[in-house]
């Protein structure tokens, strides 16, 4: 810039104009190496396929492995924490967004997280070639987990089909869990979802918006068939949370149908229970979550 002296306008001119048209120009760029171009497809081709690519091709694993870690959920990262020295989750911890590494601190005993906090002081002199091997070597565990079939737990898979299930059905299965693995019939147990965890899962604000979801003959047979004490307690608070106007109706066409049971009454809890889960998967409504039971 020194030895440029004075610039004519008309050269400024074309120079910006030369500019603005290359710029134009663009339609697409592209990484200038085969590792750079890998990363680019991250998500767009299967990581067995990506793997084969870069072995063939003879180049690293990872362009920059560091862009792939502040991708992963953080219950993935805390297995991979825990398994690591204090040293080495400093850096993981340095590198990751602040968000990110609040929560994950968060998910970590406190013993563990106060270690790892402190160790970030001793990360001042670490070269980039260390952090770019460390990096590296985390993705590379990841990797070696297996690709997954399901996004879900098997309890919570086995909890979304016992919620469909008549009670008869849900009590038989959970009995039979409890016989094979106590403790995989707990975790199914914490998914499950049924007409009696209304009061306590269903906000009462949102008993309005169900009653708006759910067809009014399917609402008058469960509230009918809500005569044991805790099913009662049930029909009590949905009546109680929406609007008197309705609530007399409904009594009156409780009353008036007398009692119900049998597998009429089952579907009918059944579609409540169904009708409160669609309205929680399309973020209309936020289910309370229970606490979970201190084992004994």
């Amino acid at each position: 810039m020194a030895d440029m002296g004075l610039v004519t306008r008309d050269t400024l001119t074309s120079v910006a104009q030369e500019f603005a048209e290359a710029l134009d120009g663009v339609g697409l760029t592209f990484p200038n190496d085969l590792s750079g171009a890998l990363t680019a497809l991250d998500g767009r081709i299967s990581p067995q396929t990506a793997r084969r690519m870069r072995q063939q091709a003879g180049v690293r694993l990872y362009g920059d492995p560091w862009t792939r870690l502040r991708t992963v959920d953080v219950a993935d990262l805390v297995p991979l924490v825990t398994s690591e020295s204090t040293e080495v989750s400093a850096v993981l911890l340095s590198k990751l967004d602040v968000e990110k590494a609040a929560a994950l601190l968060g998910e970590l005993p406190g013993p563990v997280a106060r270690r790892i906090t402190y160790a970030v002081s001793r990360t001042a002199n670490v070269s980039p070639e260390a952090v770019d091997r460390i990096g590296l070597s985390l993705a590379s565990q990841l990797d070696m987990k297996p690709p997954a079939a399901f996004d879900d737990s098997p309890e919570s898979r086995v909890g979304a089909i016992l919620n469909q299930s008549s009670p008869d059905t849900r009590d038989q299965m959970l009995t039979a869990l409890d016989e094979t693995d106590g403790v995989f019939a707990t975790a199914v147990r914490r998914k499950i979802f049924t007409f009696a965890d209304i009061p306590a899962r269903l906000a009462p604000l949102d008993v309005p918006r169900l009653t708006m979801e759910v067809e009014p003959d399917t609402l008058v047979i469960a509230l009918a068939a809500a005569t044991e004490p805790d099913m009662a307690a049930v029909a009590e608070f949905l009546l109680g949370n929406m609007s008197t106007r309705i609530a007399d109706n409904l009594r009156d066409e409780v009353t008036d149908r007398g009692e119900v049971n049998g597998p009429d009454s089952d579907a009918a809890m059944t579609a409540i229970t169904a009708a409160i889960q669609r309205l929680e998967l399309a973020g209309e409504i936020n289910l309370i979550v229970p606490e979970q039971e201190e084992p004994t």
